[in-house]
């Protein structure tokens, strides 16, 4: 038994051996990610911490762990001439033991990436040539420099300003933060001397499948077999060659029937292991890798062609990124940015501007989005000489990943045009190039990317015979643009032969931690707070318009139609999938009321429905087979997901209007008995109703005073004020009507009447009425409110983030609850909804403040609530400008515009329809009831006796 126990662990031992001796071997000097680090010695040679040895996390900047000093890449604009960048160098050191049995292999050291030109030392000795470039993986061979079995130091001077000008102007002269530092990880690597250095992978549509394998110390007559293995984990192709002569590369052939595709909404992914053996027949070494079966086609003049399909791009840029870390990232963070733009039913992902983590392209490849994989170069090109190197590291090490169809040879005048031909030297598939430009006249390959068009000039290109594939656009600072005025370029691309969508720029604010400031996240001023998202992903209002806009099952049906039976149009908005495909789901709600401890709905009856066969780039309709009691509800919610379980998106129809659900606030309270009652004065006239009293100004017409015998008063004054347009008061009087007391004011100019009834409850009926004529920017009225007192807001409405005239899109009616915050957006901190804004659709109300509480309703439909002073976009002057008061009651609304660093566009109407004023043609009606306090309850309060006097306050 034990001879036995023996033998078996002897061929365990054997076969470990031979399987570790036939793949690459991975000994990892640094942590894996920023969140898995390990301690090297560093010195710095300028800054803070500078001037000794110390301790530092790798991968990590140096800046981030303390050392050194922060710059941010357009530096030079701010300061002009004069200004010079920090410059200061990082001296790495750490020792390591390398495994005896690695003695007669091949090992290399492998930097994933090194801001900026970096120099590597083993055991003393020069490892290589200083690479040049931060964001592209380079290696060396160090077999001959270590010492098996034993220690070995590693030592590496990294500058993080480079000694090539073009360098740093590729890199570094950019619009974004710029670090110096190992940021991402180092490891060994260990093969046999005869292995695959690196592979390139031409995959089709209809199957055909070759493969370069390129080799490290190739012998003669090496069997190279590679087996092609699709998600069920059956092989379905094999290819095979002998490498006869030893030639460095070898070409495999072969085809798969009917593959599975790979798209971004088919993301089908298979496995090719790759097998070396040697002229006996024993294996040697063998790698794996994943890939997808799919063709890239530009037809120019006409459109960009995945599998013989043409499709559009809903993208936006992404900067590798996290606050506390800068670009030094990990597997998790990819996943949740890959998660998140998805989220958003976008489709694309413009690497901008250099090549991402491979962790990111993986989940890219895995769930499926389109990639554009750029070369650094910022307006400014690498030279030929530099550039040359890192176009081949940045392919060798994307080149199988399906998710990637174009290379992009830098940014808006960084393209340097000697460079365009090599990407296809090292990739298989030959995927287009493109140049990401800025100004006219620069399109590529049949592509015009031209950045920053508005709504015409767009019209323009598109009837031109290029294809626009807009590489940026609708600029998202602060709370600009983004979703703002997206879903007419949107259309307008989905709905020209010649459009092909586009890319938002960006995906996060890119704000910084400063480790030299107290922990401060900055984003320097108004260079880089331009995300959809915050620096840690918080959610800006544009992320759900986004989702809306760019959803794939596309209903635009604002409201139920009087004849309304389930029967909902819907638009296929996929490239490629049938709208089949999704699941659909109902539900029929009712909200909850101020009273109610909480907000949200309940929900009364679900239900599913079969969502319709159209095939993509179809138009059609489907029926939801709600109850025959389905209008007792107070909405109805649709829920639509996609193949993999995803929220498409959710919408939410009333069913029951607000005439019908304000009495809900004061029906009971009106059964109440008594008379209200009124006096005047001088210069008031006040009403009384239960607890409440409202003193009205005979010269304006305006509410001027609140009194309430069980409760402090409000501080709810000066209104109501016309936001736009003038009114002078004529007249004023009061009278009675049963147990109602009436004041009517009568106006000149565009302000007409204001009827006030005060009910014998406390409750307050204003009916007033305006005349416009012509467009403008906001209509309705305002009253006065001090901002510090207030504690939070609850209401039905549409929720939970602000709106624009045109960024209405991605909220839904619920009764919401916001407590109140100062976001700005774009700036520290972010709490995300915003308390302050524009709100859409509002029902009803519900203030709470440190005086107590009020509620505001309207019966009628379409009306806006303004919540205080903030901002859309920072300027000298903020952009839009904001109506007069400090709560309004609205019936139009300000669109936004955009900005870029300096520059804000006053004009949004330059992005299409939705951004142009609202019009007015005549008599605008609305009415308002009032609650200034907290309801009384229905039972005797027993808890406390309230004070007869508070120091406080009284």
């Amino acid at each position: 038994m034990f001879r036995k126990l023996l033998f078996s662990l002897f061929m365990l031992s054997s076969y470990l051996l031979t399987n570790a001796q036939t793949q690459k071997q991975v000994q990892y000097l640094s942590g894996t990610d920023n969140e898995n680090t390990v301690t090297w010695d560093f010195w710095c040679t300028g800054g803070r911490n500078s001037g000794k040895w110390s301790k530092i996390q790798v991968p990590s900047h140096w800046e981030q762990q303390g050392f050194g000093n922060y710059n941010y890449g357009r530096d030079y604009v701010t300061y002009g001439k004069n200004f010079r960048f920090a410059d200061e160098k990082g001296l790495y050191r750490y020792k390591f033991n390398v495994p005896a049995d690695w003695q007669n292999q091949t090992v290399q050291i492998v930097f994933e990436g090194s801001m900026t030109d970096t120099e590597v030392k083993i055991n003393g000795k020069s490892a290589g040539a200083m690479h040049q470039g931060a964001f592209y993986r380079f290696k060396y061979d160090i077999s001959d420099k270590l010492n098996f079995g034993k220690e070995n130091l590693l030592e590496v001077t990294v500058s993080k300003m480079s000694a090539d000008r073009s360098v740093n102007n590729a890199e570094r002269l950019a619009d974004y933060w710029i670090f110096g530092g190992i940021f991402r990880p180092v490891y060994l690597e260990a093969t046999p001397k005869e292995h695959i250095e690196w592979t390139s992978i031409d995959a089709k549509a209809d199957g055909s499948f070759a493969m370069n394998v390129h080799l490290q110390q190739a012998q003669k007559n090496t069997q190279v077999t590679a087996d092609i293995i699709d998600a069920q984990g059956k092989t379905v192709a094999t290819a095979k060659v002998v490498n006869s002569n030893g030639s460095d590369v070898v070409k495999l052939l072969t085809s798969v029937k009917k593959p599975a595709l790979w798209t971004a909404e088919t993301p089908n992914l298979y496995r090719v292991k790759v097998y070396l053996k040697n002229a006996n027949g024993n294996l040697t070494y063998h790698t794996e890798d994943k890939f997808g079966f799919r063709t890239i086609e530009i037809r120019k003049s006409d459109g960009i062609y995945v599998n013989g399909q043409k499709v559009k791009m809903k993208g936006i840029n992404r900067h590798v990124w996290w606050p506390e870390t800068g670009r030094s990232v990990n597997p998790r963070l990819d996943l949740m940015d890959v998660k998140l733009i998805k989220g958003m039913n976008m489709n694309a992902v413009r690497c901008s501007h250099y090549p991402p983590d491979k962790a990111f392209l993986n989940y890219c490849d895995s769930l499926g989005l389109y990639v554009l994989d750029e070369l650094a170069g910022w307006q400014q090109a690498y030279s030929t000489k530099a550039g040359e190197p890192l176009v081949k590291e940045m392919v060798i090490r994307d080149a199988n990943h399906p998710s990637i169809i174009f290379w992009s040879n830098g940014n808006e005048g960084g393209h340097n045009f000697d460079l365009d031909d090599d990407y296809g030297k090292y990739d298989l598939s030959n995927r287009p190039v493109i140049h990401a430009h800025h100004k006219p006249g620069n399109a590529f390959n049949g592509i015009d990317g031209n950045h920053y068009e508005d709504f015409y000039s767009t019209q323009k290109i598109l009837a031109d015979s290029n294809i626009y594939m807009v590489t940026e656009f609708m600029h998202a600072q602060d709370d600009g643009a983004g979703a703002a005025g997206l879903s007419d370029m949107w259309d307008l691309h989905w709905n020209a032969k010649r459009g092909a969508g586009g890319f938002i720029w960006a995906f996060v604010d890119e704000g910084i931690v400063r480790t030299d400031r107290n922990g401060m996240i900055d984003v320097n001023g108004v260079n880089a707070p331009d995300g959809v998202l915050g620096p840690h992903r918080e959610k800006e209002g544009s992320y759900n318009a986004i989702k809306e806009i760019y959803s794939p099952f596309k209903i635009r049906m604002e409201t139920l139609p009087a004849n309304f039976d389930g029967t909902i149009e819907v638009e296929n908005r996929y490239n490629f999938l049938n709208l089949n495909t999704v699941s659909l789901k109902w539900d029929l709600i009712n909200f909850k009321l101020p009273t109610d401890e909480t907000a949200g709905f309940t929900v009364l009856e679900s239900g599913t429905a079969k969502a319709p066969n159209i095939p993509a780039y179809g138009k059609g309709n489907f029926k939801l087979p709600l109850p025959k009691n389905w209008k007792q509800a107070q909405a109805l919610a649709l829920t639509a997901t996609d193949i993999h379980g995803e929220e498409l998106y959710r919408w939410v129809w009333k069913i029951t209007p607000n005439s019908q659900i304000v009495p809900l606030l004061y029906g009971a309270e009106q059964k109440n008995t008594g008379k209200a009652s009124a006096s005047e004065d001088d210069s008031t006239i006040t009403l009384r109703g239960g607890d409440i009293s409202v003193s009205l100004s005979k010269s304006t017409g305006r509410i001027v005073a609140l009194g309430n015998s069980k409760s402090m008063p409000l501080s709810f004054n000066n209104g109501p004020v016309l936001v736009s347009g003038d009114a002078k008061l004529t007249a004023i009087n009061q009278t009675t009507d049963g147990d109602k007391v009436i004041v009517n004011a009568k106006y000149e100019g565009n302000l007409n009447s204001v009827t006030w009834t005060m009910y014998p409850s406390g409750w307050l009926q204003m009916d007033y009425s305006y005349t416009l004529n012509g467009k403008f920017p906001f209509a309705g009225i305002s009253f006065d409110y001090p901002e510090n007192f207030i504690l939070g807001t609850k209401w039905l409405g549409k929720g939970p983030y602000r709106v624009w005239k045109n960024r209405l899109q991605g909220v839904t009616f619920n009764t919401w609850e916001s407590f109140k915050n100062n976001t700005q957006t774009g700036s520290f901190p972010y709490i995300f909804p915003e308390f302050k804004g524009y709100f859409s659709d509002i029902s009803w109300v519900q203030f709470n403040t440190v005086e107590g509480e009020f509620i505001v309703a309207t019966p009628q439909e379409n009306m806006y609530l303004r919540l205080f002073d903030f901002y859309g976009l920072t300027g000298i002057k903020p952009h839009p400008a904001l109506p007069a008061g400090d709560i309004s009651f609205l019936d139009a609304i300000p669109a936004i515009g955009s900005k870029l660093g300096l520059k804000i566009t006053p004009h949004p109407e330059r992005y299409g329809p939705a951004g142009e004023p609202a019009e007015f043609n005549g008599e605008t009606k609305r009415t308002l009831w009032f609650y200034f306090g907290l309801q009384q309850q229905d039972e005797e309060n027993k808890q406390f006796v309230m004070p007869t006097e508070n120091i406080l306050t009284d």
